[in-house]
């Protein structure tokens, strides 16, 4: 197939996949509520297409088994679409129907996704342009917030690392409650507050650890805080609830970093479950999936932000007509050779045709695999 022929389809065949499971240490460690840090498993994904282009995505798969059976269902989905010159909707749409059995979910979805990813940028590769030309989008400094540490620990030690995180320049700080009391949260986000002055924002993010009930007696007392948002207080799922909290609270509550795929982000929106979204890219379905998620943000005029992955999500925000803000975290400076680029206190995407994903072997070589 001829280079003209593709740039005139956007088809690529997908021809086989790779992928290596790494341990990347964490700068500063993460303590949430559900457990503490030290180490995060990713994923990297080279998909290597017939036309001699090889598309790559990396994940944050939660856990080591997490990795190996997203690895194996992308073998398997690889597996199911030899030789097929596909685009990566037509391939999104075959694969969910293939696995539709088993069920589009999980390490499933993450598996599909981390394939989508992979095709568009080859795609952009091929066609020698960055992601944000490919998908007909500005390439502009995001608004980003730093997620790398404050996790659950007493004030002194907050007050410290929040200092420390606030020399990346950015402009706001993620912050982790669910200490046992209401107390203990206020404390820690007073403690964070005095720490780094008023021109910086703070988030808060509870990682689902209370019952609704709780999360209205905490919100409300932190409703005085200035927080940007209150991040999932309650179970991910439950959007019922997370409308009546929104109601109650004058503090933004933000939701979505666990949506499966578009449908579950016109769920959410369909009952005014949140004042903001943030999908991952990896559940969401990669980049297909979230192109569809930031049309139904849109439609409903509800912000949308990003959930880690910042080399591969900020793309996709500068895509997002709702755009908030991008997680920003520096885990991939362990892998890749151009890591994400941040300046005057904003996230710079890629300029390089496709995402940019070029892995630095030699610093791969020296990480625990998993």
């Amino acid at each position: 197939m001829s280079s003209s022929h593709i740039a005139a389809t956007g088809r690529l065949t997908v021809h086989r996949v790779k992928t290596r499971g790494v341990k990347v240490p964490l700068t500063f460690s993460l303590g949430t509520a559900v457990a503490v840090v030290n180490k995060v498993p990713l994923l990297l994904v080279d998909v290597e297409t017939a036309e001699g282009i090889t598309g790559r995505s990396y994940l944050f798969c939660y856990t080591s088994s997490g990795a190996r059976a997203i690895a194996e269902h992308l073998r398997e989905a690889v597996d199911l679409v030899p030789d097929l010159p596909l685009t990566p909707l037509e391939l999104a749409q075959f694969l969910q129907k293939r696995f539709a059995l088993l069920g589009v979910t999980g390490t499933v979805r993450m598996a599909l996704s981390a394939l989508d990813i992979a095709l568009w940028d080859a795609l952009g590769q091929q066609l020698s342009l960055p992601l944000t030309s490919l998908l007909a989008a500005p390439a502009r400094p995001l608004h980003a917030y730093d997620s790398r540490g404050l996790g659950l620990m007493p004030p002194s030690q907050l007050a410290d690392e929040a200092v420390r995180l606030s020399e990346s320049g950015l402009k706001a700080l993620k912050l982790r409650l669910g200490y046992p009391t209401r107390s203990e949260d206020l404390a820690a986000v007073e403690a964070v507050r005095r720490a780094i002055g008023p021109g910086i924002g703070i988030m808060v993010d509870y990682n689902q650890s209370l019952s609704p009930a709780e999360a209205i007696h905490r919100g409300r007392a932190l409703d005085d805080c200035g927080l940007l948002w209150i991040e999932e207080p309650i179970r991910h799922d439950e959007y019922e609830s997370y409308k009546a909290i929104s109601r109650d609270l004058k503090t933004p509550i933000q939701l979505g970093e666990n949506f499966n795929g578009p449908e579950a982000v016109q769920k959410a929106v369909k009952v005014s479950a949140s004042d903001y979204i943030m999908p991952d890219v990896a559940r969401i379905g990669g980049v297909t999936g979230w192109l569809q998620a930031a049309g139904i943000a849109a439609a409903s005029g509800i912000e949308m932000s990003s959930h880690l992955m910042p080399e591969i999500s900020a793309p996709l925000l500068c895509s997002t007509p709702s755009a908030h803000w991008l997680e920003w975290v520096d885990w991939a400076e362990a892998i890749l050779e151009e890591p994400m680029q941040l300046s005057n206190g904003m996230a710079i995407p890629s300029s390089s045709p496709g995402i940019g994903l070029r892995w630095d072997e030699g610093r791969l070589g020296k990480l625990d695999t998993l």
